[in-house]
This record gives structure tokens, C-alpha cells and sequence, in this order.
């Protein structure tokens, strides 16, 4: 199997707070305008792939307005496209799902929904999603609490994700992004790091080096009895273990695992992917396994941290300097305007932006 392609994590200081009603409404008709011109020019697939991509991602961001640096620039970029792109899903062929906090629980009724409009079956979406969501919270563990899950599909089939996770201890939040194209492997390697501000001791079980520790948990859920496990989790607590481990055995409660255990015992996962995909198997879970792997069978995980703009209306908190809102609309008005043209068959305006993106780039 090849290897998969990898979009990026991003990492962004953790801000309270929301966009003003002024701003939001600005950024969501610019980018609506947004949506279409790159929808109309490229097809649905190439938002996704632009999406996906953490540095267009963040330089959207700055293009509507918002903070360049903050955890707000995924919440409402994502919020803005969803709600600019409103009862344009059809006409664009592009479907947004998910969202923050209850929004995003409700991504898979909102994929459902728009699967059967379009006759499509949403089991592989629906999967995709609660995958994705269930590999940067279980499989790798860096200390970032999901709170943010927007799923992007196509009538396709294509779909990429962006989600977000908050660590209150350093107060940054870590962003993680998905293109479903690249993605031909689940737990292995799915997405790869940017530059980061703040690194932290991670258990990645979805580095290529964590193969064998993949192989061992799903071993040990479906092999091992539960009191087996329960048995060796028990002495492992009260060994003076290397110095890392302490993130792994922090409110481990082996008795509370026993449930979990015998689950995945009658369940018998025959991959990793098969048991972080089971019900109730969480972070907790995955790290007991991992850690009677390493420390009993001697098989090792990886603990690499996966995590490795140019301003067109100012910024929200006034940096680098306050949002123009007369530049900011006509630049709305302008975009639309050249999309319109282009719509009817004079595309005269779209390739003199289409120009002026080259000469920039």
C-alpha cells in the first residue's frame, strides 16, 4: 500500500472570544464569492485540495479579515464557507458539515442528509469522518481535546476534513487537516507537521515507525483476557517508569478498563484501525495497550510530535492594523462581479484576477 500524502497540523495560541457580527457578515459574503470562483474555474475537488493545505488555509484566514495567529481562524473561516455556501451546495456541488462544539456532533446526521438529497450512500463519508476525528484524539495523543470538526465533501464522493483540538495547559490550540483523496491509509502517517510554536510529548501511533506497536495493541484487544491486561496494567502503575510515561498513566484506572477489554476481546479487531474504530475504545484504551506492549512485549511506539501571511484587510484585533470595511466590500464586489461576468461568458475580469494571482505568486 503506498504511503499516504499528507496535508498538515497547525498550531495557533488558544483565543476567547468571538468575531463582531460586522466582520463575520463580511466574511462570510466574501467567502461565498470565494467558494464560487474557485468552484467555477477548478470544480468542488480543488476547494477541498486548498482547504486541506494548512498554509491556504491560514492565508484565507487573513484575506477575510481575521486573526492571522489565533484558534478563531478555524472556527469562523470554517463557520463563514458553511454559512456563505448555504443553498449553494447543489449549484457548487460542495457540502459542508460539522462545525464547533454541538455542531460538530451533529456532522453525521448533517452528511446523512445531504448524501440522500443527492442519492448517494453516506457510510464511507460518515466513516471518514468519525475516523479522522478518532485518529487525532485516540491515536495521536498530544494533549489537544477536540472541540472543532468540519467535514467538507463533493457530490463526488471526495471529502477533507479540518478539525481542532485546545490544550489548556500552554493555551494553544492545534489544528489538524485532511484531504480524503491522499488518504489511502487511515492509521499510517494521514497527515503530516508544519512549523510549530508548541511541541509536547505525543503518542503517535500513526507514525511509520509505530507499525509494530499497531500490530502488538490489536494483538493484546483481541488475544489477551481482560484480566490479563487488568492484571498487567496493575503492576505497571506502581513501577518507576521512564519519565515520559507519566502522560501515559496519568488517570489510568485499570478497573474501569476491564469493560473496554472484554469488548474488543469478543470483538477481536483484526487491524488497529478496526479497534479505534470500535465503539468506547478512547485515548484511555489506547494508551493501557500501548504501554503493556512496550513495557511487557518490549514493542516501542513512536513518540514524535507530528506538528513541525500576507494581510489583505487588516486584522480583527487591529494587527497589523484595523480591517478596511470599504476596501473589504469592494473587494467583495469585485470578485462577485468577475464571477458573474464569467458565468455569461465574459471572463475578461477573472483572467485579469487569475493574472494578477501569477504575478503575485
Amino acid at each position: 500500500m503506498r504511503q499516504a500524502a499528507r496535508t498538515g497540523v497547525a498550531n495557533l495560541p488558544l483565543h476567547s472570544g468571538k468575531a463582531p457580527r460586522w466582520l463575520f457578515d463580511r466574511m462570510t459574503k466574501l467567502s461565498r464569492e470565494i467558494s464560487i470562483a474557485i468552484v467555477s474555474e477548478f470544480g468542488p475537488e480543488e476547494m477541498l485540495r486548498r482547504l486541506s493545505d494548512p498554509h491556504w488555509f491560514q492565508g484565507l484566514g487573513c484575506v477575510l479579515g481575521f486573526d492571522w495567529h489565533s484558534s478563531g481562524v478555524t472556527t469562523t473561516v470554517c463557520g463563514a464557507l458553511k454559512e456563505g455556501t448555504k443553498g449553494l451546495e447543489k449549484e457548487l456541488g460542495l457540502y459542508i458539515a460539522g462545525g464547533k462544539g454541538r455542531a460538530s456532533r451533529q456532522t453525521p446526521d448533517q452528511v446523512t442528509r445531504y448524501s440522500e438529497a443527492i442519492s448517494k450512500d453516506p457510510a464511507p463519508l460518515v466513516y471518514a469522518s468519525r475516523m479522522s476525528a478518532k485518529v487525532d484524539s485516540s491515536a495521536v495523543q498530544d494533549g489537544y481535546q477536540l472541540y472543532h470538526h468540519t467535514f467538507l465533501f463533493t457530490a463526488g464522493g471526495d471529502w477533507a476534513v479540518v478539525q481542532q483540538g485546545m490544550n489548556d495547559k500552554n493555551r494553544y490550540a492545534r489544528r489538524y487537516h485532511w484531504l480524503g483523496a491522499e488518504v489511502n491509509d487511515f492509521v499510517r502517517e494521514p497527515h503530516s507537521a508544519i512549523c510549530s510554536q508548541a511541541f509536547s510529548s505525543t503518542l503517535n501511533m500513526v507514525a511509520d515507525e509505530s507499525e509494530e506497536a499497531r500490530d502488538m495493541t490489536a494483538r493484546l484487544a483481541s488475544e489477551q483476557h481482560p484480566d490479563e491486561l487488568v492484571k498487567e496494567l496493575s503492576k505497571l502503575k506502581s513501577l518507576d517508569l521512564p519519565s515520559r510515561h507519566h502522560i501515559m498513566l496519568q488517570d489510568m484506572h485499570p478497573e474501569r478498563l476491564e469493560k473496554i477489554f472484554l469488548a474488543t476481546y469478543e470483538h477481536k479487531p483484526e487491524c488497529f484501525e478496526k479497534l479505534i474504530g470500535m465503539e468506547g475504545v478512547g485515548p484511555k484504551s489506547v494508551r493501557a495497550l500501548t504501554l503493556i506492549s512496550e513495557l511487557v512485549w518490549g514493542v516501542a511506539p513512536s513518540f514524535r510530535d507530528p506538528a513541525r501571511y500576507s494581510f489583505a484587510h487588516g486584522g480583527k484585533d487591529g494587527i497589523p492594523y484595523p480591517v478596511d470595511r470599504k476596501t473589504y466590500d469592494k473587494t467583495t464586489e469585485i470578485l462577485a462581479r468577475a464571477v458573474r461576468k464569467a458565468k455569461l461568458g465574459n471572463r475578461e475580469e477573472m483572467e485579469a484576477l487569475s493574472r494578477l494571482h501569477r504575478v503575485f505568486s
